[in-house]
């Protein structure tokens, strides 16, 4: 195919980035204000001209398939570069608009993430947001993510990042629990007392720690174990036992008196903490409503 005629195609892969925004034809429709039948001969045409198939279509669904995110991907790629030259030319810029797919590790999306979305839907009444919380790596393209927020020591390659805040883990118990069993001074002081743990591995209840160059490990056990961070927070408040805990899952009860930290001056050696990166794919600019609320994770948790 010539070059003037790979040219026609650039209004259908514009097309194509709002239908997988937008998640159906007739939504990417009101959006463009045309009609579902004419973007699904643009999305056709498309598909046509590429001789693959780029949507998966079922009567409540689409879906890219494996070729079609690649395409997407770069289609994207196309209209962010269009809306930047349109920013340099001092043309308006794209409002902040359609849904936005964010994934977060469960117990960050629950805690910090989710409290901000209210917020940043009443500032931006054009954009929905799908918060998606999950434990596990998201794959942006594979998964159709536009953001996701991970934590981690240094972002992965081959994705932009923008640094959000840093998360510590520690050790916590309620002081009517130390009052009874005392506080313990040194790690190896935690084999005699109870801890609430993970337990999702058979090695959650090895506790690593490090205080300078010294370091100790010690096997803990208990009689409660969780994997909820919301629910150990609840069971150390309890006085089940000393647990550990992300600091933001700690900091309310903290400051108010109902937990106290354990072994502060010793470094717990835990996965779930570090970095928290806000991961999207690379390009000139991310697209307006995840610039949008970027920007408004930084501004909050600064």
């Amino acid at each position: 195919m010539r070059t003037n005629q790979w040219l026609t195609l650039l209004p259908d892969l514009a097309v194509l980035v709002h239908v997988v925004e937008a998640g159906s034809f007739s939504a990417a429709a009101r959006r463009l204000a045309t009609t579902p039948s004419a973007i699904s001969r643009q999305v056709a045409r498309l598909e046509a001209a590429l001789g693959l198939r780029v949507l998966e279509r079922t009567t409540r669904s689409l879906r890219l398939t494996e070729g079609g995110a690649e395409v997407h991907r770069h289609a994207r790629e196309m209209l962010r570069a269009a809306l930047a030259a349109g920013e340099v030319s001092g043309g308006t810029p794209e409002a902040p608009r359609g849904l936005l797919r964010v994934s977060a590790p469960k117990a960050l999306a629950r805690q910090v993430i989710h409290p901000l979305v209210p917020p940043f839907l009443a500032r931006f009444p054009d954009v929905d947001v799908q918060l998606m919380l999950t434990d596990g790596d998201t794959d942006l393209i594979r998964d159709g993510v536009d953001l996701a927020v991970r934590i981690t020591d240094a972002p992965p390659p081959g994705l932009a990042a923008r640094r959000l805040m840093t998360v510590r883990q520690g050790l916590y118990a309620s002081p009517a629990y130390l009052a009874r069993q005392g506080t313990p001074d040194h790690p190896m002081a935690l084999a005699g007392h109870q801890c609430i743990y993970l337990g999702e591995t058979a090695d959650d209840n090895l506790w690593r720690f490090r205080r300078g160059g010294e370091t100790a490990q010690v096997r803990v056990r208990g009689r409660y174990v969780a994997n909820h961070t919301e629910v150990r927070r609840e069971g150390i408040e309890a006085g089940l036992g000393i647990g550990s805990l992300p600091d933001f899952a700690a900091r309310a009860a903290l400051e108010a008196g109902r937990i106290a930290p354990v072994l502060a001056d010793w470094h717990l050696e835990t996965a779930y903490q570090g970095g928290v990166w806000i991961l999207y794919l690379p390009g000139a600019h991310p697209s307006p409503k995840a610039r949008a609320f970027i920007d408004h994770l930084v501004a909050q948790l600064a």
